[in-house]
C-alpha cells in the first residue's frame, strides 16, 4: 500500500466519481481505476460499489477512509511545514465562499496570493456559511469568508470581522416603494417575498428583523442564490432583503431601498483556530494587507 493509493481513495471518495477523481490526481481513468482496485485485491475488500451511474464507499470503504484521510492530510502537512520551515509556501489553500461576498474583492485577494506564493495551489468551494464553518471544523477547509447576522459569531473557528453592512428591501423596477426614501418592514408585509431557504445563516437575518419588529411576511420563493433572488424580483413577483454590495454588480431591473429597522449582516473571515496550515496562514496575511 502505497500513500498515493491513499490519494486515490480519497479522491474517488469526495467526487463521487472515477473520472474526476483522475481529473483532480492528474492521471487518467484507467490507470486510477487500476490502482484502486489492486489495493482493494490487497486488503481482500471491495471499498466502493460501482453502477453505471454511481460511486459509493462500501462499508469497509468508510472504514478505510477515516485513517486513509488522516494519513493523506499528514503527509501534506509535513511536506508544508518542510517547505515553511525554508519560507516556502505550498500546497493547496481550500477556501470557501459564500456566493454573496462583498465584503472584499475574492479574484484580486487570490492574484497577490499566487504572486506571493507561486508555488501553492488554491480550491474553491461556494456554500452557505454554516456548512463552511461546519467544513472548517471538520479540517476540509483552510478558511472561509462568511454572512452572519449582526450578533452572531462563528462558532468553533476563528474569525475576524471584515465589514458591517445594513440589508436593503430590493423591489422591482418602477415599484411604488421604489420612489421612498427609506421604508420599513412593516411597509413590506402585505408583499410576496423571495428569501434563502429556512435554517439557512442567510434566511435568519432576515427571520430575526420580522420577528422583532412583530411583523409577519410571506415567504413565496426561496432560493439558494442572491441572483435568482433577484432574478424573481425583477420579474415582479416579490421583493427581498440583501446587502447592498449584493445587488450593485446585477444588471436585473431591481430597485434598492434604506430600510429603518433592517438587519444587517457582517462578513467574517474564518478558518482553523486549533492549527492552520500554512497555506491559510499565508493567506490570512495575504487579506489583512488588504483590510
Amino acid at each position: 500500500m502505497e500513500l498515493q493509493h491513499l490519494r486515490y481513495v480519497v479522491a474517488v471518495a469526495d467526487t463521487g466519481s472515477f473520472t474526476r477523481a483522475a481529473e483532480r490526481c492528474h492521471v487518467t481513468q484507467s490507470a486510477l481505476s487500476h490502482q484502486v482496485a489492486a489495493l482493494e485485491r490487497e486488503l481482500g475488500v471491495r471499498l466502493f460499489a460501482r453502477t453505471s451511474r454511481s460511486v459509493r464507499a462500501t462499508e469497509a470503504g468508510e472504514a478505510f477512509l477515516r485513517p486513509a484521510r488522516l494519513a493523506v492530510r499528514a503527509a501534506d502537512q509535513a511536506r508544508e511545514d518542510a517547505a515553511a520551515a525554508s519560507g516556502k509556501v505550498v500546497g493547496t489553500l481550500r477556501l470557501g465562499v459564500i456566493p454573496t461576498v462583498s465584503a472584499v474583492d475574492v479574484p484580486a485577494l487570490l492574484v497577490a496570493y499566487r504572486a506571493a506564493h507561486p508555488a501553492a495551489r488554491v480550491e474553491l468551494r461556494e456554500g452557505n456559511s454554516d456548512a463552511l464553518v461546519a467544513t472548517i471544523r471538520q479540517g476540509d477547509l483552510d478558511a472561509a469568508f462568511l454572512g452572519l447576522r449582526e450578533g452572531v459569531e462563528p462558532e468553533g473557528v476563528a474569525s475576524r470581522a471584515l465589514s458591517r453592512e445594513p440589508l436593503v428591501a430590493v423591489v422591482p423596477r418602477g415599484h411604488e416603494l421604489g420612489r421612498a426614501r427609506e421604508v420599513q418592514l412593516s411597509d413590506l408585509a402585505d408583499t410576496a417575498f423571495a428569501d434563502f431557504p429556512a435554517g439557512t445563516s442567510g434566511r435568519a437575518q432576515s427571520d430575526a428583523a420580522f420577528l422583532a419588529a412583530r411583523v409577519r411576511r410571506d415567504v413565496a420563493f426561496e432560493s439558494d442564490t442572491a441572483a435568482s433572488l433577484i432574478g424573481l424580483v425583477a420579474a415582479g413577483l416579490a421583493v427581498t432583503l440583501l446587502a447592498p454590495g449584493v445587488v450593485r454588480g446585477s444588471r436585473e431591473a431591481v430597485d434598492t431601498v434604506p430600510l429603518r429597522d433592517g438587519p444587517v449582516r457582517v462578513e467574517h473571515l474564518a478558518w482553523d483556530a486549533a492549527a492552520p496550515r500554512s497555506a491559510a496562514r499565508a493567506f490570512l496575511d495575504i487579506v489583512a494587507a488588504a483590510s
